[in-house]
């Protein structure tokens, strides 16, 4: 009897797991809205692991620096994943381009897709507007995705009538070169949408990794209080910045020092992550104000692209 039962068990819980398995999406069809270094990222390995790509923005010059951008990016990795065929390079190269068409017109091209990826500005109010059109034209089936960095997926997922099949996809940049991708599942979030994303990010050839809808998610939650402390540091006049900069590189093996990562990034970028953070919890001590950053900032000097930021550029 206790074979029978275990043999009952077994079976009904594999068909349980093959029934939820089917239910998942395949996804083959992308659409990525924002043609930037992210957008245009996720749109050139989305192509290149055999996904046909739509890729969105306002107008065709912006689109034709983007594809023109994915095209450089791809002869460099070829060059170095066909090092010794260099005609299976070329292939490979004209093979994922084929695979990119571009639009202005996001609306018009997502009725057939499978999954919608969001790389636009950092303003909740445009990807709320963004979406809730979408949410109009797009497939019962389609699921949205945003590649935000610092806002709540619950609160761009609520201009939406499918919050179920929406959640956040965090990509990394360099987007060709990073393996990581934060998966963000808001407490809407079903566990066919969150398999399904889990499953296409793995034909990426990236790594993901699961998060809640926390402030930041895993990487920038633990990233930027460091940073903020290293400033801190800094401002209390405990060490001059090249100092701390040299001590985290020999001494914790980080590529960058803190000051360099700021200037690397952005400081306006850095600043109007953590107002956003501030807004939500101000009592938070992580998330206080920084002087020197926000001085810095309201000089127009955001680091290395304006030239100076906590250090010079020449």
């Amino acid at each position: 009897m206790a074979f029978v039962t275990r043999q009952f068990v077994r079976s009904v819980s594999s068909s349980s797991t093959a029934s939820a398995s089917a239910k998942k999406i395949i996804v083959k069809h992308v659409t990525v809205i924002g043609g930037g270094l992210m957008g245009a990222g996720i749109a050139q390995v989305a192509a290149a692991t055999g996904h046909t790509v739509v890729l969105v923005d306002q107008t065709e010059d912006i689109l034709a620096k983007s594809k023109k951008g994915i095209e450089e990016s791809l002869r460099r990795v070829a060059k170095k994943k066909f090092a010794e065929n260099p005609k299976a390079g070329d292939e490979f190269v004209e093979k994922t381009l084929s695979s990119i068409s571009t639009s202005t017109d996001a609306a018009s091209v997502v009725h057939s897709t499978d999954l919608v990826v969001e790389a636009i500005v950092e303003n909740l109010k445009a990807k709320n507007e963004l979406f809730k059109r979408l949410d109009k034209f797009a497939s019962e089936h389609t699921i949205f995705a945003s590649n935000t960095s610092s806002l709540q997926i619950t609160n761009i997922a609520n201009a939406t009538t499918r919050q179920d099949r929406f959640a956040g996809l965090h990509f990394f940049n360099p987007v060709p070169l990073m393996k990581l991708v934060e998966v963000i599942k808001t407490p809407m979030t079903s566990q066919k949408t969150y398999e399904s994303l889990i499953d296409f990010t793995k034909v990426l050839g990236k790594h993901p990794v699961s998060c809640k809808d926390t402030p930041g998610f895993i990487v920038n939650r633990l990233l930027l209080p460091y940073l903020m402390e290293a400033i801190r540091l800094y401002e209390r006049g405990d060490a001059s910045k090249e100092d701390i900069d040299t001590a985290m590189k020999l001494g914790a093996g980080y590529p960058l020092g803190p000051f360099e990562l700021l200037d690397y990034v952005g400081l306006d970028t850095t600043k109007f992550i953590m107002d956003g953070w501030y807004e939500m919890d101000p009592k938070n001590p992580l998330f206080q104000p920084i002087p020197s950053l926000n001085k810095l900032v309201a000089e127009n000097k955001f680091g290395k692209k304006s030239g100076e930021g906590y250090y010079k550029y020449k």
